[in-house]
């Protein structure tokens, strides 16, 4: 029976490494989302609110970067932050797919 239990063990790691991109890229969409949000907010001046701006620069930054590069802005509006979503999303579900078929 020792050998029932690799099978169990093969599918609670990927269903554990489906939930860990789930979140994680779900997570990663919010703090897109929240950067977004801050920089076109004029917030008050907090030491606080500075960390997190700053941290939510530093992490959302380099990745729409990539996409800042290749996209040119349509006058006013930057429609990167919305492709580098699409493919965060488009990612999470091939990688999710592609998971599932191991069960």
């Amino acid at each position: 029976m020792g050998g029932l239990a690799y099978p169990s063990l093969l599918l609670d790691a990927v269903s554990q490494i489906q939930v860990f991109v789930r979140v994680f890229i779900d997570v990663y969409i919010l703090m897109i989302f929240a950067y977004i949000l801050t920089s076109w907010i004029r917030l008050p001046y907090s030491p606080w609110l500075n960390r997190v701006q700053r941290f939510l620069f530093d992490v959302s930054e380099p990745y729409l970067r990539l996409f800042r590069r290749v996209i040119p802005p349509f006058g006013p509006l930057d429609i990167s932050p919305v492709v580098a979503v699409l493919v965060l999303v488009i990612v999470q579900q091939l990688v999710d797919g592609l998971l599932s078929r191991l069960h």
